[in-house]
């Protein structure tokens, strides 16, 4: 696992990740490293997720994608039912501790060519972030940026 801790932040008061996690709803779906990669695409799908994290008697061991499925099971030509989803799952996770902030997530995930992100604050899994979170979190906050700009003009 390569967590990333705090890191300086440029302009900007963007929240800390731990304030996203806990504005939306629940979802701290994962599965089993046992699991076969067929009953992890079913999950995938009944959550409409892209990813979930593999957690091992609560430990995060790591993240299984739809790129894992489709580059490892679709393109090799395996069974995704023959398959556990600890044999395809990418294990080296980049994680990030709950103050680390949406913008320095963002530019974390655009620099390592990821799309999710699990938050874990010590050994406890907190939830995982997605690039769709904080791209909804920062035009939301830049709606409310504009709506106060044109508030204050027009007063």
């Amino acid at each position: 696992m390569y967590r990333w801790g705090v890191f300086p932040t440029e302009g900007g008061s963007m929240r800390p990740i731990l304030d996203l996690l806990k504005k939306r709803a629940p979802a701290n779906w994962s599965l089993s490293p046992q699991d076969s990669v067929f009953d992890a695409l079913q999950t995938l799908a009944s959550h409409n997720v892209g990813a979930l994290m593999v957690l091992d008697k609560g430990r995060l061991v790591g993240v299984f994608s739809e790129r894992d499925y489709t580059r490892k099971i679709a393109l090799a030509g395996k069974s995704s039912r023959d398959t556990h989803v600890q044999d395809i799952m990418t294990a080296n996770v980049v994680t990030v501790s709950p103050s680390v902030r949406t913008r320095d997530c963002l530019a974390l995930m655009s620099q390592k060519g990821i799309r999710h992100l699990p938050v874990v604050d010590g050994e406890t899994v907190l939830g995982m972030i997605s690039i769709r979170d904080i791209m909804n979190d920062i035009i939301a906050d830049h709606e409310l940026t504009i709506n106060q700009l044109q508030h204050y003009i027009s007063s």
